[in-house]
């Protein structure tokens, strides 16, 4: 696979990165362990298996509103994914994110997640947009205090907190 499927939907463009649909090329491709020219070295990332093999169960997550694969714009690497976890439930999606381990610190995760927040948030009955992080995992709470989240609730006995944005 030397070239990228063409997208179904519209790319999310920032500064640096596209967002960029995953496609049923890419998610057998992640499944197969075939590696593709376009993506960075350590692409995919645990969290990309996992992702791709839940699309068959959500095929929702392959639409408008779901799942993205990012891209630096400087190169034309996939260096991650992002996704959003569709169909809202009461209004709200669930957002998720992962960059690979050679492009972190560069401040991707969250102009992603802003990104792609903007953009759930531009779509029919949709009025927030959270994430469930771990508190042992600092650099992800991070991530979502940089793209505008604010912690919502952290459970009592949980060792996990949710932050929103609206």
């Amino acid at each position: 696979m030397s070239s990228p499927v063409p997208p179904t939907h519209p790319d999310l463009t920032t500064d640096r990165l596209v967002l960029r649909s995953w496609t049923t090329a890419d998610a057998t491709a992640v499944l197969d362990g075939v590696r593709a020219s376009h993506w960075a070295d350590d692409f995919p990332a645990e969290g990309d298996h996992v992702i791709a093999g839940l699309f068959a169960e959500h095929p929702a997550w392959l639409g408008p509103y779901g799942h993205r694969l990012i891209l630096e714009r400087a190169t034309g690497l996939v260096i991650g994914s992002i996704g959003l976890f569709w169909p809202p439930s009461d209004g709200a999606l669930e957002i998720g994110y992962g960059i690979v381990p050679s492009r972190r610190g560069r401040g991707y995760a969250p102009e992603a997640t802003r990104a792609l927040t903007a953009f759930a948030l531009g779509a029919p009955g949709v009025h927030a947009v959270h994430a469930t992080v771990e508190l042992s995992n600092p650099p992800s709470i991070r991530v979502l205090e940089k793209s505008g989240f604010r912690r919502h609730s952290t459970p009592p006995g949980h060792d996990t907190a949710r932050y929103q944005a609206h």
